[in-house]
């Protein structure tokens, strides 16, 4: 039986997952109908552009995204400290971007204030939104019902776009974050719709390296900072020039359809998370093949399933492998 969500997600564990969304439906998401003829291909510009306005609203940060024929690949951080540090008013106006809200916010909005024996009632209206807007599953529920409603308007039907349950994944440490953001940044690459990951459209390697090439990195994905060290900022705790390089090299030998080798003094990241380049080939290309519920080492893993109540640890042996 599946876990509540609430069991899956645990900011007290991780702020990172990994979340994917399929499409039921025979018709493809995007890309294009081989039965029919019909392409779909414009609805990635629909799910691009909804997730990033999302992640602007939400205190949720993109750090990898891949928009495939028929899924979604989302690698997500909440960032629990800014929604707990927003304001009233920065709730609100948050939450009024995406919904109307509720009479007594609206009024507090237009009018700064509301009468005093209501203050406990938008005290638990605004606690109510601030939850939510730091909460995965709202997230991808603004995000899923959206694109069906177009997707149903456009097809003139109705009934469900999405399967029932969008997967989630806790990445544990920053080895299991690298492995599935470059992951989901070579999905295409692997599914052999592109050649290279800069010809990727609606990624975020594509986006990320768009911006390299002016020195700026974009403001809608949550960041790379460099090395951890003493008073840094929020952000991915690694280079960003250390993370397209490797996501060349491993695009490299999975375009060519072959087992290779990454020269480990061309892969800095590799070095300091002490992954070996052959786990690493089979972590990049085979994510989800040998992963499940979270993933880190089998000491980490262990205390989460402990944790999270699971009777059984799956994928237990991999781990022990592959990330050991």
């Amino acid at each position: 039986m599946p876990k509540p969500r609430s069991q899956l997600i645990s900011i007290a564990d991780t702020p990172y997952y990994h979340c994917v969304s399929r499409c039921v439906r025979r018709a493809f998401l995007c890309g294009e109908d081989p039965v029919t003829g019909q392409s779909y291909e414009h609805r990635r510009e629909w799910v691009e552009k909804r997730l990033l306005f999302l992640s602007c609203t939400f205190a949720i940060k993109v750090c990898a995204y891949a928009v495939m024929s028929n899924h979604t690949h989302l690698v997500l951080f909440i960032d629990h400290e800014a929604a707990e540090s927003w304001t009233t008013e920065e709730v609100l106006t948050r939450w009024h971007t995406i919904h109307k809200g509720a009479m007594i916010t609206q009024q507090y909005m237009l009018q700064g204030q509301v009468p005093e024996y209501l203050l406990p009632l938008l005290d638990a209206t605004v606690e109510s939104y601030r939850q939510r807007l730091m909460d995965i599953s709202w997230f991808l529920r603004e995000l899923n019902e959206n694109i069906a409603r177009q997707a149903n308007l456009e097809d003139q039907c109705t009934g469900r776009f999405w399967e029932g349950r969008f997967k989630s994944q806790a990445l544990l440490d920053e080895a299991a974050l690298m492995a599935c953001m470059a992951y989901v940044d070579l999905n295409p690459v692997r599914a052999k719709m592109t050649d290279t990951p800069e010809h990727s459209d609606h990624t975020s390697i594509k986006r990320r390296i768009h911006s390299a090439k002016q020195n700026q990195q974009p403001k809608t994905l949550y960041p790379f900072i460099g090395n951890p060290r003493k008073n840094q900022p929020k952000g991915l705790p690694f280079k960003l020039e250390d993370y397209l390089e490797l996501v060349d090299l491993t695009g490299r030998i999975v375009r060519q359809n072959k087992r290779g080798g990454i020269d480990l003094s061309f892969a800095p990241i590799l070095q300091r998370l002490n992954i070996p380049s052959e786990n690493w080939l089979t972590i990049a290309t085979q994510f989800e093949q040998h992963t499940f519920a979270a993933v880190d080492t089998e000491a980490i893993l262990s205390n989460y399933y402990q944790n999270a109540d699971y009777k059984r640890r799956p994928k237990i042996s991999k781990a022990k492998q592959l990330l050991a």
